[in-house]
């Protein structure tokens, strides 16, 4: 096909690929003025009824995945008889393209294949099976993304295995009628034609992770059927002594011929890469706390001397004095690091729980705020346990008040565990009953009553937690300990009053936030060191703030001197660091608020909200695949809130990948037709691709639902001007400019950009300098200033906020 050939709306600029069932490439969308590839099938594929019927289908089917590691499908179609998909351009290289120059890293090769796993997990949860992963189908982008292509060619999967039949073996040119897949990397249930299931991935993952240790195939053959044979027959050649021992044993669970012996989700293999990964993290640790001692060419350099756990051993005997020098060092300095590393390692296969909202028993409404405290503050003191993936308050708490099968709910959550209990209150006696269940089998592991003064009701929640970890086997370090002991106040009625303020502040709303500021104050009336009662004076000051209650200046204040009260008396707390991080975002401190956002996860690998957060820093600052990547982590320890799918169909909006961010926004649209963050976005989005008159539909919906105020005025009148509605634009200018409402300096240049008056934008954005106006934060990656950007005086004020240019 030649230069200039158009398709529909896309035109031809030059050929990228070819495949066995057709043409690729890179083509230009005529109508979104962007690069696409578009793969054409070829005319005697695309005759064959069968075969375009089941790429339809499965086209489809992967067209509905959305993971940032999964290549994005934005259309199939047929023009004058030829069927095409489209999809998204990387601009990038292959992994086989990456082979064939300098030897992967470990770590490169570790961060492509937990990469490349993460979004076959994705696709299997869809119940999609790949069928065809290889070099070829892996994408490597200039930032270290990688992508998983061709899902469109992938298979349903059918409850006992997607089967082979002649139809699929037509799609590929080199054995019709054999298998479907590449010879070298088919599981061994795939070369026979047999059924297969997502296990067979798993199989041509380990194969992946195997040519790039060792640039070589594991089951080499110098005709189609040698290679089949060793596929059927043969183990994998050996690795080498170079390689890790760990890596051997995942590559040969991995490569396991009997799909009933291999990993049995593709889950398990990324945990267990994931496990791998830290533990040559911390052997790294080890040698760059005393280099002289050791080298770094594993991990960090080359693919020899391959550093893990057993090579630092294997070292001992010739630098004992080094080892143990570090050794201590490490100790020291990282308050017990190792000790927590060696010993959870020899922890059980229990590590992902959910605590479910406690039951108010006797329906007192008195006591609410009881039974909802008590489960909050157990999720907080296990989720600090970084052995414990510990779900998310807000999700454990959509089952509040519910009756549903603990298995059911473990399989909505993705846990092996669910805890549940039952709070009475009579007098000055406080019952709870705790109960904590094996999802595998429904059986109970641990039951117990406590029946103590309603005074003791944090002394109880702290004994709990340190049963279930004892209970799930849980090796602590000696900090660990100390910290589930750890009494968050000494005084138990400062302790009922923070579960009360903490009770009104998640019920949201002026009124309730007022009240949780009001039972916080009483805590710190009775202890001034209590640190969690600081963090929520913090919270409240902040919503109130930003929610136009209080002067915006005075809750910022407030809240950074409640935060640094927190800090003073205990600056181990996650919350802390969080709370302070948001701080140091709204005073554009930058670093500050990136080290910030670690500390609180190093603090909490289980805090979901601080993933969130950091996530929408990294996308402020234009970081989106690194956005995308903790979101997702968030979302695996808070699948049920859908705060973290908004924000990561915000964060494409704001990549400018308009059509992907619109379909997400419109499926939460289908589920939420009221929520008036997705309602702005969808007009945001709308007017980004130029279709003004949705835009403002679904804009006016936003305001039936959050009201008018100067801020919406704005941007309705920037859609209105866009459209070629500038009279009506003007008016709303006007209204803005004559209102006693607080207006955002930064809001107002956006109107003044849609009506084309760059002076006065420039003049506003120049006040919104002026005044740290937190809209500011947004001005790396909002499209609405797409206009202005390529103005001199657009990247000074980049430069002076202190966002990359």
């Amino acid at each position: 096909m030649q230069t200039g050939t158009k398709i529909g709306r896309y035109e031809i600029r030059k050929k990228i690929g070819s495949g066995g069932m057709g043409e690729v490439y890179l083509a230009e969308d005529t109508e979104l003025d962007r690069l696409v590839a578009l793969k054409v099938l070829r005319t005697a594929t695309a005759k064959n009824s069968e075969v375009v019927s089941r790429f339809v289908r499965e086209a489809k089917a992967a067209s509905a995945l959305n993971h940032p590691n999964i290549l994005t499908v934005h259309e199939i179609g047929t023009y004058e008889g030829a069927r095409f998909i489209t999809t998204e351009y990387i601009k990038g290289e292959t992994l086989r393209e990456r082979l064939k120059g300098e030897s992967l890293t470990l770590r490169e090769t570790l961060d492509i294949i937990l990469q490349v796993a993460a979004a076959l997990d994705a696709a299997h949860n869809a119940g999609i099976v790949h069928r065809d992963i290889k070099p070829e189908n892996i994408m490597l982008r200039e930032d270290g993304l990688a992508k998983v292509l061709d899902f469109g060619l992938a298979k349903l999967a059918e409850p006992a295995g997607g089967a082979f039949d002649a139809g699929d073996a037509t799609q590929f040119e080199t054995r019709p009628g054999i298998f479907l897949g590449t010879p070298h990397y088919v599981s061994p249930e795939q070369a026979r034609a047999k059924k297969v299931d997502a296990r067979s991935d798993v199989w041509s993952t380990g194969v992946v992770l195997y040519e790039m240790l060792t640039n070589r195939q594991p089951f080499p053959g110098e005709t189609l059927p040698d290679t089949i044979a060793a596929i059927l027959t043969k183990g994998p050649e050996p690795l080498g002594e170079s390689v890790p021992p760990e890596i051997a044993r995942i590559i040969k669970k991995s490569l396991e011929k009997n799909p009933e012996e291999r990993y049995q989700t593709i889950k398990d293999f990324l945990i267990d890469v994931k496990n791998l990964k830290r533990e040559l993290e911390f052997s790294e640790e080890l040698e760059r706390s005393h280099h002289s001692g050791f080298t770094r060419a594993a991990y960090a350099g080359t693919t020899q001397d391959l550093s893990t756990t057993g090579f630092v051993v294997r070292k001992v005997g010739k630098h004992k004095f080094a080892f143990f020098s570090a050794l201590l060092l490490l100790l020291i300095g990282s308050g017990g690091l190792a000790y927590w590393y060696i010993s959870s390692s020899s922890a059980p296969g229990i590590s992902t729980i959910a605590v479910l909202p406690f039951a108010n028993a006797g329906n007192d409404p008195n006591n609410e705020y009881l039974s909802d405290g008590l489960t909050e503050s157990l999720i907080n003191n296990l989720s600090q346990l970084p052995q414990l993936k510990v779900i998310a308050r807000s999700s454990a708490f959509k089952y509040k008040n519910k009756d549903v099968d603990p298995q059911e709910i473990a399989k909505a959550l993705g846990v092996q565990v669910v805890v549940t209990g039952r709070v009475t209150q009579r007098g000055d006696i406080l019952n709870i009953s705790v109960e904590m269940i094996n999802a595998a089998d429904n059986t109970q592991m641990w039951g117990e009553t406590y029946n103590r003064k309603a005074t003791d009701a944090q002394n109880i929640q702290e004994e709990i937690a340190r049963t279930v970890s004892g209970k799930l086997r849980l090796k602590l370090s000696g900090q660990q300990e100390q910290q589930l002991a750890k009494q968050a106040t000494k005084d138990p009625k400062a302790y009922g009053l923070y579960l009360n303020g903490l009770f009104h502040y998640r019920k949201g709303g002026a009124e309730n936030v007022r009240k949780g500021l009001d039972y916080y104050n009483q805590a710190l009336a009775l202890d001034p060191n209590f640190a969690l009662a600081h963090v929520g004076v913090a919270d409240a000051y902040i919503f109130l703030g930003r929610n136009g209650v209080l002067d915006s200046g005075e809750a910022k204040l407030k809240s950074k001197a409640a935060v640094e009260k927190a800090l003073a008396v205990d600056e181990t707390l996650a919350e802390v660091h969080a709370a302070l991080a948001g701080i140091k975002q709204d005073e554009w401190q930058w670093a500050g608020a990136e080290l910030e956002y670690k500390r609180a996860i190093e603090l909490n690998p289980s805090y979901a909200r601080a993933y969130l957060n950091y996530a929408r820093y990294l996308n402020n600052l234009g970081r989106q695949p690194e956005a995308f990547r903790e979101i997702k982590r968030g979302q695996e320890l808070d699948p049920l809130d859908p705060v973290y799918k908004r924000a990561e169909a915000e964060f494409l909006y704001n990549a400018r990948r308009y059509d992907e961010a619109i379909q997400q926004f419109q499926n939460l649209f289908a589920t939420d037709p009221k929520n008036a963050f997705t309602l702005s976005v969808l007009g945001y989005l709308y007017a980004a691709k130029g279709d003004y008159a949705r835009a403002i539909d679904y804009y006016r919906k936003y305001i039936e639902v959050e009201g008018e105020t100067p801020g919406s005025q704005c941007y309705m009148g920037y859609y209105l001007a866009k459209s070629g509605r500038r009279d009506e634009a003007l008016a709303l200018l006007d209204k803005v400019k004559t209102t006693k409402d607080p207006v955002s300096p930064a809001d107002l240049a956006v109107l003044y950009a849609g009506l084309g008056d760059n002076e006065q934008a420039f003049a506003s954005l120049e006040k919104a300098y002026a005044d740290h106006d937190l809209q500011l934060q947004f001005l790396k990656v909002d499209p609405h200033y797409d206009s202005l950007r390529t103005d001199l005086r657009f990247t000074d004020l980049l430069r002076r906020v202190g966002l990359p240019e």
